[in-house]
């Protein structure tokens, strides 16, 4: 697996492979959170489109008027924003429901660690 993200230069082909093991982290993440419902790998792989367009955009805005709360805490705040993302894609897409916030809080984390491993290995 870290082979084929290493032979992907960056580009399309990279952002690809990011949207499938996004997909494939958001699956799980739903099958051990009782409070996340996905109904297939199909709607995950457009949960994962969507949330890197929310990141892209709203995450953007959200992590700039949010940055002295993210000093603060020493960057734990992005957590939240990540749930608020999470909260809002669940609101607009059929198939992917989140219950309450701390589910999206959970599910963040479960994220940020795949995030972590995505982009710094």
């Amino acid at each position: 697996m870290v082979l084929t993200l290493l032979a992907v230069q960056a580009g399309l082909g990279s952002f690809l492979i990011n949207v499938l093991i996004m997909s494939l982290v958001l699956m799980g993440a739903a099958y051990l959170l009782n409070g996340v419902v996905i109904e297939d790998f199909t709607r995950a792989i457009i949960v994962a489109i969507v949330l890197a367009i929310l990141n892209a955009t709203l995450g953007r805005f959200l992590d700039f008027v949010t940055t002295p709360l993210r000093w603060i805490t020493l960057g734990l705040f992005s957590l939240v924003v990540d749930a608020v993302i999470l909260m809002t894609a669940a609101y607009f897409l059929k198939g992917f429901t989140i219950k309450n916030f701390s589910w999206a809080l959970l599910m963040a984390i479960f994220v940020a660690i795949a995030n972590v491993f995505l982009h710094f290995s």
